[in-house]
């Protein structure tokens, strides 16, 4: 027998911790305040430790409640992505996929109704986050895709999905086209991406020329620099695999790709559990996922749009 609380007990201080208010959660739960408040109490019991701090018109968590939400929090979740599982494929299989979120909206997004094409009994569930991800911990999620590095640890696999071309990047507007890209790039709002494994100060130091002393344009997310960079904004620093359909269709030029020196680098990688290499739906995912950056080049949509006629 596993040394678990009644789940209701559970339920009740979830609900309650997330909306603090006994009284949210009763209606939440279609309970009676008294009857939360009771179930509350009753867990207390069970831990020895109280849970909220309880005053006339509000309640507080303890730090023991504190860590008792987080922790719940995590299971519940875990235990609604199986429940998930059921009733979105209940003839097929669901891959969670876990990804950096410009590498999902950039990249992997565009592509995923070629996967879905090729393996049509696999659903795919994916959410983002900035963080690698431990696969180690985190069982509800079957594979991932981290930016920047990936979390080595026994039992896990990581293979890097190839080195990207880091380059300045801008709308064609901004060219002057009678005057180099060396005497122009010095001029133009410089936008960075706050994290980017290279730097403006390492793009002009490699290049030999003096990083600009003015303000920059700043932006969490290589997407978002990116899309600031088609409006016009200035030019980004960015990896051009998430640039590939802009600058396929002319929204984006490369800045000075003969006259600058070239930048690359190893950005993201994919993780999955070494036991799982023969699930097939794990399998299948990767498979796809390798091929599709060995082909590299822009999604098969903007590479259509893109060939000579």
């Amino acid at each position: 027998m596993r040394r678990i609380p009644n789940f209701v007990l559970l339920r009740a201080f979830e609900a309650a911790a997330r909306l603090q208010s006994f009284t949210l959660a009763a209606h939440e739960l279609h309970l009676t305040p008294s009857a939360i408040s009771h179930q509350v109490r009753e867990l207390e019991e069970v831990f020895g430790k109280a849970l909220f701090r309880r005053s006339h018109r509000r309640v507080d968590l303890t730090p023991e409640g504190h860590r008792l939400l987080e922790s719940l929090t995590r299971v519940l979740d875990a235990l609604e992505a199986c429940c998930a599982e059921v009733s979105l494929a209940p003839s097929g299989q669901v891959l969670s996929v876990y990804c950096a979120p410009s590498f999902a909206a950039k990249w992997l997004g565009p592509r995923l109704s070629d996967f879905m094409g090729k393996h049509p009994g696999i659903s795919i569930r994916l959410t983002t986050g900035a963080e690698p991800m431990d696969l180690t911990q985190a069982r509800e999620v079957d594979v991932a895709i981290s930016y920047g590095r990936a979390l080595e640890r026994p039992g896990v696999e990581v293979v890097p999905l190839g080195k990207e071309q880091i380059a300045p990047m801008c709308s064609p507007s901004l060219k002057n086209e009678g005057r180099s890209w060396k005497e122009v790039i010095g001029e133009l709002t410089l936008i960075e991406s706050q994290l980017s494994q290279v730097t403006w100060r390492d793009w002009f130091n490699l290049n030999k020329l003096q990083l600009p002393q003015r303000p920059r344009q700043s932006f969490d997310r290589g997407a978002l620099s990116i899309s600031a960079a088609v409006d016009g904004l200035g030019v980004a620093l960015e990896t051009t695999r998430f640039a590939e359909r802009e600058l396929a269709r002319g929204d984006l030029v490369v800045a000075g790709n003969s006259e600058f020196q070239t930048i690359t680098r190893e950005n993201h990688f994919f993780s999955q559990r070494t036991n799982e290499r023969q699930i097939e739906k794990v399998k299948k995912f990767k498979d796809w996922l390798l091929e599709a950056v060995r082909v590299g080049g822009a999604s098969p949509d903007s590479r259509e749009r893109a060939a000579p006629k």
